[in-house]
């Protein structure tokens, strides 16, 4: 039996980047700070990666500073350094769910603020 289930909560490090392929496919990434029970230590910091439709949402609702909650998987991306050759890898979060934390006056302001403002 294997368990490759992760759980983070945390707060959003950068906007959406998101990427349209020719499929149709939609992919997601996102930075997440989690913060550690110890105050005096630093934040954690992953890296997500969405997929369809979490997509999607991630890329209407999601802004850096926003706090979520993801449930996905660990998935080590692998790759030759360009210029040594060095094999090189680094941990992503393959996210299957996202769950907006905060209020929905926070959701309201914060798309408010983010708005032009017309005159």
């Amino acid at each position: 039996m294997s368990i490759n289930v992760v759980h983070l909560v945390g707060r959003v490090g950068t906007d959406p980047d998101m990427k349209y392929f020719e499929s149709g496919t939609v992919k997601c990434r996102l930075t997440l700070a989690v913060n550690r029970r110890r105050k005096d230590s630093e934040a954690d910091w992953f890296n997500l990666e969405l997929w369809g439709k979490t997509a999607e949402i991630a890329n209407s609702y999601v802004r850096k500073g926003k706090q979520i909650a993801v449930r996905g998987s660990l998935k080590l991306d692998t790759w030759n350094d360009r210029s040594t050759g060095v094999p090189r890898s680094t941990p992503i979060i393959l996210v299957d769910d996202l769950q907006l934390l905060g209020s929905r006056r926070d959701t309201e302001t914060e798309m408010m603020n983010n708005s032009p403002e017309y005159c």
